[in-house]
């Protein structure tokens, strides 16, 4: 694997396996091993996340919540498996939703 230099550190932070090499709006990632899946659908709260993209480049992330807006996800730069760097940016969550045992996080606008 090829690290990202924001290869995250914290242990305590949630494993996130989304299905493209960045994030756009309509991008899905897969939160895995959460404790209580459906309650944090219908109640997300803030959580550190490693995201791990198709290219196995992983790098933190954070999600919050923001008081005017719900659910956000910041993802400070990186850069891609093929070396593309990408900007920091803060993402609007359109949707939490319990998939299996997981709970699928779905990409809505920049923030």
């Amino acid at each position: 694997m090829r690290p990202s230099p924001t290869e995250p550190t914290d242990a305590d932070a949630f494993q996130a396996v989304c299905g493209h090499t960045h994030l756009f709006p309509g991008a899905r990632c897969l939160l895995l091993e959460l404790p209580d899946p459906d309650g944090f659908a219908a109640d997300p709260r803030p959580i550190d996340l490693h995201l791990r993209f198709r290219d196995d480049v992983v790098t933190a992330a954070e999600l919050r919540i923001e008081e005017q807006v719900g659910a956000v996800l910041d993802v400070p730069p990186y850069a891609t498996g093929a070396g593309t760097p990408l900007a920091g940016r803060t993402w609007l969550i359109r949707r939490l939703a319990r998939a299996g045992g997981d709970v699928e996080l779905t990409i809505g606008s920049r923030l």
